[in-house]
């Protein structure tokens, strides 16, 4: 007779555990205990870490700057960027997509940035930061309207851009694997290329044998090998780290007050346009797999935290931030799906970008040594432009005429770089990049071919072939 009533008060105590798992935080929500969530913090740093600071390194000797200025440069592109992870994973009022979601700077503005700056120095800077900064607030107003045209922006441009964006960077690889300094006399030699192919090598090994955490900073660890290798071999500048301060705030305008060109801000505001579309995709990947998916308003918290990340950044030196698509698929390998973590990797970033001296470890890379690793890094970009496509139904309509005339349009910077030298200068700043042209040849044609004219007769299709096609759900980046 005792079992009976101890059958009922388990009975009726067995529906408590059914409502818990409402009540329980979602995974995105949880926060881990402070050492995990400290490592798996550094983990996502050390994944983002090269991609970081390449675009400052390539950005300000194209301008002109020092050693030690674009040492100062990495720094502040470090502590930025942990200010845009921060608004995107914490976030506030309507700003934020509270994603584990990574911004760091976008390379999709390195090319661009290198043609408005082109050796013009502290002034270069001015009017890139001044251009980043209108185009940053345009797209701030604009988040909520842009959140709605996602249908406009389906794999077959998201993996055109992001493909040109990688490709367009090989050539700066290439430079620094030659030396860096086409007037130098060592430019091209064979210690240079040699150094570039051993770190390479490295690269490609290390992510072969290694696993996990250690695979993961597989690129870092290769610079690092390079670097001690490249030592004896007499190609390693210590300069900038013996100027460099411990401790150092990145003084804000350090370059002067920005400046206004129109051009200039033509060219960033394509660029931006970019980067939204990028990190659209990217909310929408990472929303898959962390089970949140991204909904509009999600879309549109994660741009305005972009968008007001990059209208920061100048303030403190710093250039535009987007997401950071290897990071996701950090999360996808690790399964940890905390914002939280990533919140911490941007803690760790603040951190580094306030000790000027971390920031000029990095300048002691010699560049035939990042020459070698950006090629993988580079490369990897493309990658993931190509895997994108590979989702882009290029068997269907004109989709694989978009690709080519797209890709074709943007290349030709690279392949022919004089092409344009008879336009004028102020419209050379978007011509001259092949990520800005290709974004727009591409965007336009999907538009023409895809959205245009087709609705009487292709009706009974819309809604499978034609819409599918259209549907941002073919998750771009990842």
């Amino acid at each position: 007779m005792a079992a009976t009533p101890r059958f009922r008060n388990d009975a009726s105590a067995a529906p408590d555990p059914q409502p818990s798992p409402s009540d329980r935080k979602h995974p995105v929500d949880e926060t881990l205990p402070p050492l995990k969530m400290f490592t798996s913090g550094l983990q996502h740093v050390a994944a983002m870490y090269a991609g970081v600071v390449a675009p400052p390194m390539i950005v300000g000797p194209a301008v002109g700057l020092t050693a030690k200025e674009t040492a100062f440069l990495m720094g502040a592109s470090l502590f930025t960027a942990g200010i845009a992870t921060l608004l995107q994973t914490l976030g506030f009022w309507r700003i934020g997509a509270r994603l584990p979601f990574v911004n760091g700077v976008s390379f999709a503005g390195v090319t661009p940035m290198v043609a408005i700056g082109k050796d013009r120095g502290h002034d270069g800077i001015a009017v890139i930061f001044g251009a980043i900064i209108v185009a940053s607030l345009l797209g701030f107003v604009l988040a909520p309207y842009f959140c709605k045209l996602v249908r406009f922006f389906p794999p077959v441009v998201t993996g055109t851009v992001i493909t040109l964006i990688g490709v367009s960077l090989l050539p700066v690889a290439f430079n620094w694997s030659q030396g860096g300094n086409a007037t130098a006399d060592d430019y091209g030699s064979t210690t240079n290329i040699t150094m570039a192919a051993v770190t390479l090598v490295i690269v490609l090994a290390l992510r072969k044998l290694l696993r996990g955490f250690l695979q993961q900073i597989a690129i870092l660890l290769g610079l690092v090998i390079g670097t001690l290798v490249a030592i004896p071999v007499g190609i390693t500048d210590f300069g900038a780290i013996k100027d460099a301060d411990v401790i150092g705030f990145p003084t804000p305008f350090h370059f002067g007050a920005p400046q206004f060109e129109i051009a200039a801000i033509v060219s960033m505001c394509i660029v931006m346009l970019v980067c939204m579309t990028e990190s659209t995709a990217d909310m929408l990947a990472l929303g898959k797999i962390v089970d949140r998916p991204a909904d509009e308003r999600t879309i549109e918290g994660g741009l305005r935290a972009d968008t007001l990340g990059s209208a920061i950044s100048p303030l403190f030196n710093g250039f535009m931030c987007s997401a950071f698509a290897q990071n996701i698929g950090l999360v996808a390998m690790t399964k940890v799906r905390s914002r939280f973590v990533v919140a911490a990797g941007g803690g760790i970033l603040i951190l580094l970008g306030l000790c000027p001296v971390a920031a000029s470890v990095i300048a002691l890379v010699p560049l035939p040594v990042l020459g070698g690793a950006g090629i993988v890094l580079f490369g990897s970009v493309a990658a993931s432009g190509i895997q994108t496509l590979a989702t882009a139904a290029l068997e269907k309509g004109e989709n694989a005429l978009i690709v080519a005339a797209a890709v074709g349009v943007g290349l030709i910077p690279i392949a022919a770089p004089e092409f344009y030298h008879a336009f004028p200068e102020d419209l050379l700043v978007v011509l001259d990049s092949g990520i800005s042209t290709g974004c727009v040849v591409a965007i336009v044609l999907n538009l023409a071919f895809n959205h245009l004219g087709r609705k009487p007769d292709a009706e009974p299709d819309a809604e499978s072939g034609d819409h599918e096609m259209d549907n941002p759900a073919p998750v771009a980046v990842h």
